[in-house]
């Protein structure tokens, strides 16, 4: 990359304007600028000449105009591959949305209704995975990436109840603090998840203080909203932040039974760490592995062009005003990355392509792309970004 990037900015002029003036494409300066390449026509000393006198029209200095064509020194970072990619929370700017003819961000704020939840085979799977435990018990684990879309489900799930007016009472318990060991935060604890099965299914009642009283509580609160045609389920979000003692205990809480029917369905939803506490070399958890079932969501992958199709379209936006084919394809490639192991030897292909990274990524190229001056986002844009 060429230090005249950071010369236009200086001088508040885009990449845009300094195509017009060199009378060459937006992508032939965006090639001078990202990797150093001049156009063999015109002849690379003649729009040289051209950006230099551009630059001092424009008002740089002739310290400033000589550095231009200096190379950008790239330091080499230390942290792993795939933690650099991950972009911050990024938003839309004004200037974004005017450039695309938007009026909202497709990626904030942007589940209103269980229309605007996008499903693929994969993630459908799920969602009806985790409706069947809310509608007839069982054990479910869902895990994901962070930004993989578990919020969303959840969200979609407890709306789902309310929508088709479900008999069904959604417990769930305060995460906020919660560690899997009290030297870091909070650990919860089967007295306090009792204590909120108690306040949702039977909310009149005074919580007892006795822990053997307080469980024959929760029993007895179980039956009676049973008999009564209710139904209950446990969603416990932040799972993997669950102390082994704990995940043990829910195995208890599931054999809460009257007769021969299940009285409370349970839904873990975590990141991968949960993965690794429910994996059957556990010992100490392996009754509770034996009886939840683990369903996962995965990276969006073959989905991409269709999930990126789908926020534009919900944003009255059509995606190939926004960006052009090569942006798709960047898009994969740098959330896209070959795993090694402590001696550096190659691994396993790795997918960061999840809603969020996704939606983060795309949002930075569209604010880039409307401060160089195109008018589609592209694959260099998308490098860059």
């Amino acid at each position: 990359m060429l230090k005249l990037k950071a010369v236009l900015e200086e001088i508040g002029k885009t990449q845009r304007e300094l195509a017009d003036y060199l009378h060459v494409s937006a992508a032939t300066v965006s090639q001078i600028c990202n990797h150093g390449l001049f156009p063999k026509k015109p002849d690379s000393k003649a729009v040289r000449l051209g950006i230099l006198k551009f630059l001092e029209l424009h008002g740089a200095s002739r310290q400033v105009c000589s550095r231009a064509f200096d190379a950008v020194e790239e330091q080499q970072s230390q942290q792993p591959q795939e933690e650099t990619m991950l972009l911050r929370k990024q938003t839309l700017t004004p200037a974004a949305k005017k450039t695309f003819g938007l009026f909202r961000d497709p990626f904030a704020d942007d589940l209103q209704t269980h229309e605007d939840v996008f499903l693929t085979d994969d993630i459908r799977y799920v969602r009806e995975t985790l409706w069947h435990t809310a509608k007839h018990g069982g054990f479910v684990a869902a895990i994901g990436e962070s930004g993989a879309g578990k919020s969303t489900l959840r969200r979609d799930l407890i709306d789902r109840i309310q929508r088709e007016n479900q008999q069904i009472v959604v417990i769930e318990p305060y995460v906020l603090g919660m560690e899997e060991n009290d030297v870091k935060g909070k650990t919860l604890k089967a007295a306090h998840i009792a204590e909120a099965i108690i306040a949702a299914a039977a909310p009149s009642e005074t919580i007892k203080r006795s822990s053997q009283v307080r469980f024959s509580q929760v029993h007895r609160a179980l039956k009676e909203g049973s008999r009564s045609g209710m139904k209950y389920l446990l969603i416990i979000e932040e799972a993997h932040g669950l102390p082994t003692a704990t995940l043990k205990h829910l195995k208890r809480f599931f054999e809460l039974e009257d007769g021969f029917k299940k009285l409370l369905g349970i839904v873990l939803i975590g990141q991968p760490e949960l993965r690794h506490k429910l994996s059957e070399q556990t010992s100490e958890v392996r009754e509770v592995v034996q009886r939840c079932e683990v369903v996962e969501l995965m990276p969006l992958d073959g989905h991409l062009e269709e999930y990126l199709k789908f926020k534009f379209q919900r944003a009255g936006k059509a995606l190939s005003d926004v960006v052009d084919a090569s942006a798709i394809e960047g898009i994969r490639a740098k959330l896209t990355f070959i795993s090694s192991d402590k001696r550096g030897r190659p691994g396993d292909c790795v997918s960061l392509l999840y809603p969020l990274a996704v939606a983060n990524l795309l949002t930075a190229s569209m604010n880039l792309t409307a401060r160089l001056g195109f008018q589609k986002v592209n694959g260099d844009v998308v490098k860059e970004a």
